[in-house]
């Protein structure tokens, strides 16, 4: 168990922010310098500590993807979301999720 205060057990409440990619209808026309940029902003993103894991959709049309950030605030999160060569592009739109993590450490949020 954790610290407690008058007798309620503190907890630290740690979120993370899931930017789901969706493609648009220019998808299927990216191009090779796009995916470069893409696969280049993937690996500054995870080099500054800022991507806990990313990936891509299988088998659901539509969706392309996703980033698990790991940011100081949601409007961090936003702006990097932003800064994605496939959004910049118009090849992608994207939606961002609040997580909040539940693990060992805080006993699975109960």
């Amino acid at each position: 168990m954790g610290p407690k205060a008058c007798g309620m057990e503190i907890r630290m409440e740690k979120l993370m922010y899931v930017m789901l990619i969706e493609k648009s209808k220019t998808y299927n026309k990216l191009t090779k310098k796009v995916v470069t940029e893409h696969v280049e902003n993937i690996r500054k993103l995870d080099d500054e500590g800022k991507l806990e894991i990313c990936g891509v959709f299988k088998g659901y049309p539509g969706m392309a993807g996703m980033y698990i950030l790991k940011t100081d605030s949601r409007e961090e999160a936003e702006e990097l979301c932003k800064m994605e060569p496939l959004v910049i592009g118009g090849y992608a739109t994207y939606k961002l999720v609040t997580l909040q993590v539940a693990n060992r450490e805080n006993n699975y949020l109960l």
